[in-house]
């Protein structure tokens, strides 16, 4: 199959083959992101092992398994007596890749859902470490690629290792959701005629997950889709996230408390505010789930405009696990026309337009680049004033800092049509850009920015305020 997208995880591809060294890659991402499809497919002509590991097996089934996969590749002329440890397992397929001929051709081992292996006293670490530093680091023609979902196990394990895989992992790739301009060429590459517009209405619910994105059919609008995914009952997406979190974690309860609790305070929390408002106990729990969550690319942390303590804010950025529990939790609705019967809502609008700014914040590189300032240093931030006696309060969920002495103060809009400002939201815009300047006592230029799906209709409000637009266009650049 054609591999869409993903062209600098190929560049990464190509340079390790084309190697003369031993490659260790490690290749990691959340549960549906494509991992073992890109692998699979795009080193199918130099795999000469690959084998997965199998979820809550005991340590006896995955060596059985393993030396299954063996067996079919030796085609049974070497070692016919499974393995009683990973040591042996590993040393037996060690000697395998000994007799393999061809020098001048990359030989790839695929060891797929590595933390599935990994069992609890199961020696596997240990063996895989000497399996390395022993007999691959000294095969020129081998890589090694180790593959999992459970990304804070690969950060720490492999990655981060303190032992003797310290330093021993050559490449990394950490996969990715697509971006839209991807999204759009698999559309494309479906042969599916839709629209920029109805592509990001699908990316608010998909969040460019490939595998969530292959349920997209020939023929239906983006609302059919996500009615059809979403709210039938043997759709993909109506019960992907009961399943979604229990597969990357081994004790999720507290993840989906954390995941729940920034769900609803959209705009962000604190690390105290999270432990406040989730009950859960301030200590290393804490810390941890807020890594692996964020390793994960389900939350994002971000630092608030001159926060001189630099308490970072973290927000739920997972676009599926937002809709989910904003639409299909709270009353699991189903049948056909359930999503068009919502999206003339109150909460429909508010949600698309925070789901909007979201996809935003992950394309800033397409606004950088329609702001004509791609080689200047930015640092994207947000601002809350609470207002005092003086100045009533404000907050700009967007700020692009630059160091050209210029802040681009973004208001994103999302509407099916030309979007037009008002005199009161001229007014509006400006008074908050007042009170951002005053409090924040900045010496450089701020600028209004709108960030639109269309182009809105240019009046005297809108010159009044608007510095510069940027629309849905720009976030499918590359």
């Amino acid at each position: 199959m054609e591999i869409v997208g993903r062209n600098k995880e190929k560049m990464v591809l190509d340079r390790i083959l084309s190697s003369t060294q031993p490659e260790f890659l490690v290749i990691y991402g959340r549960r549906r992101i494509g991992k073992t499809f890109l692998i699979r497919e795009y080193l199918a002509g130099n795999i000469v092992f690959d084998f997965t590991g199998t979820s809550d097996a005991g340590t006896e089934i995955q060596l059985q398994n393993f030396f299954n996969v063996y067996l079919s590749c030796t085609q049974g002329q070497k070692e016919t007596v499974p393995p009683k440890n990973w040591a042996q397992a590993f040393n037996q397929l060690a000697n395998y890749l000994q007799s393999i001929s061809d020098k001048n051709k990359k030989a790839v081992v695929f060891l797929d859902e590595l933390p599935w292996m990994s069992a609890p006293n199961s020696g596997f670490i240990p063996a895989l470490e000497f399996f390395w530093n022993q007999h691959i680091s000294k095969m020129p023609n081998i890589l090694l690629v180790a593959c999992g979902s459970a990304t804070s196990w690969m950060q720490k394990k492999l990655l981060q290792a303190h032992g003797g895989l310290h330093n021993r992992v050559t490449q990394r790739i950490q996969l990715e959701p697509f971006t839209l301009a991807e999204t759009e060429a698999f559309c494309k590459y479906k042969n599916l005629q839709l629209s920029r517009y109805q592509i990001i209405q699908l990316y608010m619910v998909f969040g460019g997950v490939p595998f969530y994105l292959n349920e997209i059919k020939k023929g239906k609008s983006a609302a059919q889709i996500i009615d059809e995914t979403c709210f039938h009952k043997d759709g993909l997406l109506y019960s992907e996230y009961l399943y979604l979190y229990a597969s990357l974690f081994r004790n999720p309860d507290n993840h989906i408390v954390v995941v729940e609790t920034l769900a609803d305070h959209p705009q962000g929390l604190t690390r105290e505010d999270i432990v406040t408002h989730s009950k859960l106990p301030s200590g290393g729990t804490i810390n941890r789930v807020l890594e692996e969550l964020e390793l994960s690319g389900f939350i994002s942390k971000y630092r608030p405009f001159q926060n001189k303590k630099k308490e970072a804010v973290y927000k739920l950025t997972d676009l599926y696990s937002l809709f989910y529990l904003k639409f299909i939790q709270p009353k699991k609705p189903t049948g056909q026309g359930t999503w068009l019967s919502m999206i003339n809502s109150g909460d429909y609008k508010a949600w698309s337009g925070y789901a909007f700014e979201n996809i935003c914040m992950q394309h800033i590189a397409g606004i950088k680049k329609a702001l004509g300032i791609s080689g200047v240093y930015t640092e994207v931030s947000a601002w809350k004033f609470r207002g005092n006696n003086e100045l009533p309060g404000a907050q700009i969920d967007l700020i692009i800092d630059r160091k050209d002495q210029v802040i681009n103060l973004c208001e994103a809009k999302f509407t099916d049509s030309t979007f037009i400002i008002t005199k009161a939201y001229a007014e509006q815009l400006r008074n908050r850009r007042t009170i951002f300047e005053l409090v924040t006592k900045t010496k450089k230029s701020s600028f209004t920015t709108l960030l639109t799906t269309y182009p809105a209709l240019q009046n005297e409000y809108y010159s009044d305020e608007i510095q510069s637009e940027v629309t849905m266009d720009a976030l499918f650049e590359d």
